[in-house]
């Protein structure tokens, strides 16, 4: 991510970059874009947040680990004891409801305390976290078990709400999917939505069969930097290109059953044989549904571009090919 593009992202929160940073605890640094002069969070207490990790590395100045915008989906955070002096929760502690601040945290100190490896390739040793406080729920003096059962109306609260407007909006993601990038659609009885750029052979696959394909499935919203917004590929130059790459996947077509793949996949190869290449537009309905999974949220319309490789009949080991 640019350094453009958080700026944009502090002005989107309604914050000013004209302030300097202070020094925190430790060696943590920190800069206060807004306070509303709410009361400070505390150990126990439980917030809704939104916000993005950057690090610097060898080939990006600013690279995202993580951004609760791209995936639309704030952190609920339990606040509990600094592991150390200068980490997240010391900082978070200096903000109430509504204020926004970024930190900048030492990674050495937080790999030792908290177990995660860095990531390969820093040209710093410094992480930024660019914070807004949504909400938070104050513990004060509240026994523990009490607390929990607010914690969890609250949480519900929240997450229902949260896929009420993801149930709302779809059908306009879909639609602002479509229109940005020009795509002359065939919508299927079910639903689906897509774009056949190549047939392939006359074979299909059927629920019993094993697909050999390639893959892409994004999110029908950007990156704040622009890019693809992907949650899995079997390509690795997409996987580097969206961010996600890791040296532990291999990126090859993958073998799946297709009887075991979204609805809205299943139809979709269907349509197309051995060298076909489509792309899917896929409703919820289609998808992951009212439940979401992982990375995907309730109510969220995927797109899967997808390249049929080879179709795999039960107990034969080799795939049928033109």
């Amino acid at each position: 991510m640019k350094k453009g593009i958080i700026i944009l992202l502090a002005a989107a929160l309604g914050l000013s970059a004209c302030n300097k940073f202070e020094k925190g605890e430790g060696d943590m640094t920190y800069k206060i874009y807004k306070s509303d002069g709410k009361p400070k969070i505390q150990d126990g207490d439980y917030v809704k947040l939104n916000g993005v990790q950057t690090v610097e590395t060898n080939t990006n100045p600013d690279s995202v680990m993580v951004n609760t915008y791209d995936n639309e989906r704030p952190a609920f955070f339990a606040i509990s004891k600094s592991m150390f002096k200068g980490d997240l929760a010391s900082g978070l502690k200096l903000l109430g409801e509504g204020d926004s601040a970024v930190f900048k945290l030492n990674l050495d100190s937080m790999e030792k305390y908290s177990g995660q490896p860095k990531p390969k390739g820093l040209k710093s040793n410094i992480a930024s976290f660019t914070i807004k406080i949504e909400k938070v729920l104050h513990k004060g003096k509240d026994p523990d078990s009490i607390f929990e059962a607010k914690k969890r109306l609250f949480f519900e609260s929240e997450y229902k709400a949260l896929n009420e407007k993801n149930k709302v909006v779809e059908p306009a993601k879909i639609a602002k999917y479509v229109a940005e990038n020009d795509l002359k659609v065939t919508t299927a009885p079910s639903g689906l939505q897509y774009v056949i750029f190549a047939p392939g052979n006359s074979e299909r696959a059927t629920l019993t069969d094993t697909v050999l394909m390639d893959y892409t499935g994004q999110f029908t919203n950007k990156k704040s930097n622009g890019t693809l917004n992907v949650f899995d590929t079997s390509n690795a130059k997409v996987a580097k290109e969206a961010g996600i790459f890791s040296e532990s996947v291999q990126y090859v077509p993958r073998s799946l059953p297709l009887g075991q793949l979204p609805q809205g996949v299943i139809q979709g190869i269907q349509l197309i044989g051995v060298g076909g290449k489509i792309k899917m537009i896929l409703p919820s309905r289609l998808g992951f549904g009212e439940n979401g999974g992982g990375p995907i949220n309730p109510f969220t319309p995927l797109v899967f571009d997808v390249e049929l490789k080879g179709i795999i009949k039960p107990n034969v080991a080799a795939p049928l090919s033109n």
